[in-house]
């Protein structure tokens, strides 16, 4: 009988903060999209839209390439 269970859809984070434009400065929000190992988390993990999934990476290459944000962890 679980089985028959549909997982609930996530809900874009930055659509319901209406971000306009992920801005690779902000890394606190950045952080929350990086695993322990430093790799990018996926869109349908994190409950992204496919928009804001783009931009979010864009601006986490951008971060790491700033120094900003780490490419791995230790």
């Amino acid at each position: 009988m679980a089985r028959d269970r549909r997982k609930r859809r996530k809900v874009c984070s930055f659509c319901v903060d209406k971000v306009e434009y992920v801005d690779y400065k902000d890394v606190s929000r950045l952080r929350r999209y990086l695993t322990e190992r430093g790799k990018i988390i996926p869109r349908r993990i994190s409950g992204n839209c496919a928009r804001h999934q783009r931009q979010l990476t864009r601006s986490i290459k951008r971060a790491r390439q700033m120094a900003l944000l780490p490419y791995t962890v230790d």
